[in-house]
């Protein structure tokens, strides 16, 4: 088993784009001919749009595109332009009138971080998805939708620290499992295979790193048991594989892959965020699910450290690069 770039698995095409000043963006994940998807949602606050799409249950067994972006709800429209690249390109689902792009999206919160008015919106979208097919640009840290990603919210923004989007892919044989991920939560973020903490909530000097489950526990005892949270956060995940599977069995991946998340970020999956993972398939290799699963969790737990790690100090926020 070694490590790849993202960018050699060629299946998948990723573009991105943001605003700086305004501090958000989205990034495009494409497959033009189609990608077999599941999802798995495990926060209590998503931002999404088309999410059932990825249901077993629905007759469409293949989409195009997978948008993940900053601006929370209001950024959903980033999908609008996206849509209207493909359909430029010819690619979607045939319908006889004309090719309809299958195309899902979910955000993170980004809106306190820069201009809270400017969001991803159908331009951003349709650029991104441009680089995508013509130019693919993905670089990990302050790009796309992890221009505006912070983490360890639970005294407000200031004592968070900034983050960003990361990645990380293997390869095994013909088999490359990979993963994207856009860091944005509530808790701390750990090394997934020390267990040490590596961002998140900063003390109130700022010179150090305090634990976020110790102050929720703190609080709750304040405001008698009822917990009053910053709800916005989320942290989205896409896993990409060559391996051949369908939208069960996708969906199966996602929720294994959720384990990498848990690994690496504490708390998790609580109701102040939107946590989802993607789990994506385009190619023939034949493989083990549960093998692939496995790797899944190892690929996003690594893919959410180095989200952390690759991010610049900005729009006020620390990074972890900067803290060493």
């Amino acid at each position: 088993m070694k490590e790849i770039s993202i960018k050699d698995m060629k299946l998948f095409r990723v573009g991105q784009t943001e605003n700086v000043e305004a501090a958000t963006g989205c990034t495009v994940i494409l497959c033009e001919e189609g990608m077999c998807g599941g999802l798995d949602v495990r926060g209590g606050g998503p931002a999404s749009r088309e999410p059932l799409l990825l249901d077993p249950l629905m007759a469409a067994q293949s989409i195009h595109a997978v948008v993940l972006g900053g601006g929370s709800a209001f950024g959903l429209g980033a999908t609008d332009g996206v849509m209207s690249l493909l359909e430029e390109r010819g690619i979607g689902f045939d319908v006889g009138v004309t090719k309809v792009p299958l195309v899902v999206q979910s955000d993170i919160f980004d809106l306190t971080v820069g201009d809270t008015y400017t969001r991803p919106d159908a331009a951003m979208g349709y650029e991104a998805a441009r680089f995508a097919l013509d130019e693919p640009n993905y670089r990990d840290g302050n790009f796309g939708a992890g221009c505006g990603a912070t983490v360890g919210k639970i005294k407000g923004m200031e004592r968070c620290m900034k983050s960003g989007i990361g990645s990380y892919a293997m390869s095994l044989g013909d088999l490359q499992v990979g993963a994207l991920a856009v860091v944005n939560a509530l808790g701390d973020i750990f090394d997934h295979k020390t267990g040490r903490q590596i961002a998140g909530l900063r003390t109130e000097d700022g010179k150090g790193l305090c634990s976020t489950l110790e102050v929720m526990q703190e609080q709750i005892e304040v405001v008698d048991n009822k917990f009053t949270g910053f709800a916005g956060n989320t942290t989205l995940c896409a896993v990409l594989t060559n391996a051949a599977f369908n939208k069960s069995q996708l969906c199966k991946m996602a929720g294994m892959a959720q384990d990498g998340m848990a690994r690496a970020i504490r708390p998790v999956h609580t109701s102040a965020d939107g946590d989802s993972i993607y789990a994506l398939s385009a190619g023939r290799v034949q493989a083990d699910l549960d093998l692939v699963g496995s790797l899944a969790a190892e690929v996003v737990g690594e893919a959410i450290k180095r989200a952390v790690l690759a991010a610049e100090s900005a729009y006020g926020f620390v990074s972890v690069r900067d803290c060493n």
